[in-house]
C-alpha cells in the first residue's frame, strides 16, 4: 500500500512582538522543512544555571495574539531531554488565545548535572494547534466499547 502524501496548505497568520529590549532574540522560527515546531530561544538578560532538580521560569522576548479557536503548545526539545535531561514539567504547555503576556517556558532539569542557560539558546518547540470547542452531552449510559473501564497498564504490557 502507498504512503499517501499530504502538504500542509493552511497558513495561520498570527501577530507578534518583541518585548522591549529583547529583539536580538530570534522569534520562534522552524529550522528545518519539515518540522512540526518553532524553536523557541531564551531571552534571559544573564545566564541561568538550572541545578539537578530545579525548575525555573525562562522568557522568550516576544508575546502574540493567537486566533481564536488556537492554542499554542509549548514542548521539549529532544536534543536538550536526550543530552542534558532537560524538560518542561507541564509538557505540552498550553497558551491561550486571549493571553497577550510574554511568553515564558518552565524548564526543569531531570539530569544529574548542572544546565546553562544563556541568551537567544533554543529551549523549546512552539505548535500553533486548532482547539474544537467541548459541548457535554450528559447521559444515564456511555456506549460500550471492547476495552470498557480498563485503565492504566490493562493490557499487561
Amino acid at each position: 500500500m502507498a504512503c499517501m502524501l499530504r502538504t500542509a496548505t493552511e497558513i495561520i497568520e498570527v501577530p507578534i512582538q518583541h518585548m522591549p529590549g529583547c529583539e536580538d532574540v530570534p522569534l520562534p522560527a522552524y529550522h528545518s522543512e519539515h518540522a512540526a515546531g518553532m524553536d523557541m530561544h531564551a531571552a534571559v538578560a544573564e545566564p541561568v544555571t538550572l541545578e539537578p532538580g530545579a525548575i525555573a521560569l525562562v522568557p522568550c522576548g516576544f508575546a502574540m495574539a493567537i486566533p481564536p479557536g488556537y492554542e499554542a503548545q509549548v514542548r521539549p526539545r529532544s536534543g536538550l531531554a536526550a543530552k542534558h535531561g532537560i524538560s518542561i514539567p507541564n509538557a505540552p504547555g498550553t497558551i491561550d488565545a486571549d493571553y497577550r503576556g510574554q511568553v515564558m517556558v518552565a524548564l526543569v532539569n531531570l539530569g544529574g548535572e548542572p544546565f546553562t542557560i544563556t541568551r537567544g539558546m533554543r529551549i523549546a518547540q512552539l505548535i500553533i494547534k486548532p482547539v474544537p470547542r467541548t459541548q457535554w452531552q450528559v447521559v444515564d449510559e456511555l456506549p460500550p466499547t471492547e476495552r470498557g473501564a480498563g485503565g492504566f497498564g490493562h493490557t499487561g504490557q
